[in-house]
């Protein structure tokens, strides 16, 4: 089995978070998909082949097959567990929250901007590829990215409730902090002078000031 060295995830000029090669590790389907998600980041869903995943991840693409039905079951396969991840991970940092709703938000807050920068390359993903899923598949990661938003709008409007909030909309403070958040994919670089705590940091401040006035 390889030994498995740092991923470096590196402008690609297009706006795409790139990984650069490194030796892999895992089962074979776990390894076609590290693959395909390094494929799609870098060229796009579209332009990439069945046979430049196989080949990628070192297998033939009988093999590939073996795993998966077709480019597409991939793709549907990436997004759906980052969806789901990210719903999970959201929610266990609001239970660890307390009961105070801001708090609650801003440990939500943390959480969904450190999940959209350390797993970045996912997240790009099912931020731009979702236009490639049919119209049933499509309906399924909306209704997950509207459970993941109704997580954000349901502490808004306790906090509100409480007298601890203010918001003219809660629907419209909702979608302004979960799509501030979630676009820290599109931007952030490891490496570089921000940590991934830090732009959960900073994001957590600025999402409670939206709803609290108070600014960071």
């Amino acid at each position: 089995m390889d030994a498995a060295s740092e991923t470096e995830l590196v402008p690609s000029g297009e706006g795409r978070p790139v990984a650069s090669r490194r030796k892999r590790r895992g089962s074979g389907r776990d390894r076609i998909l590290e693959c395909a998600l390094e494929a799609f980041c870098e060229i796009g869903y579209q332009a990439t082949s069945v046979r430049d995943i196989a080949q990628r991840s070192s297998v033939s693409v009988p093999g590939l097959y073996h795993h998966f039905s077709s480019k597409y079951e991939i793709l549907l396969t990436l997004i759906r567990r980052v969806m789901n991840d990210l719903i999970v991970e959201t929610s266990k940092a609001v239970q660890d929250g307390g009961s105070d709703p801001v708090e609650r938000l801003g440990a939500a807050v943390q959480a969904h901007v450190k999940f959209h920068t350390e797993r970045q390359q996912e997240s790009f993903l099912g931020n731009t590829e979702l236009r490639s899923l049919g119209p049933e598949e499509r309906t399924e990661i909306v209704a997950l990215r509207d459970q993941q938003q109704a997580i954000f709008g349901t502490l808004i409007a306790e906090g509100v409730a409480a007298g601890r909030m203010h918001a003219g909309s809660v629907q419209g403070a909702t979608r302004a902090i979960v799509t501030m958040c979630t676009a820290v994919a599109s931007w952030y670089r490891p490496g570089g002078s921000l940590t991934s705590e830090s732009v959960a940091d900073q994001y957590r401040a600025y999402a409670l000031a939206i709803v609290t006035g108070h600014l960071p």
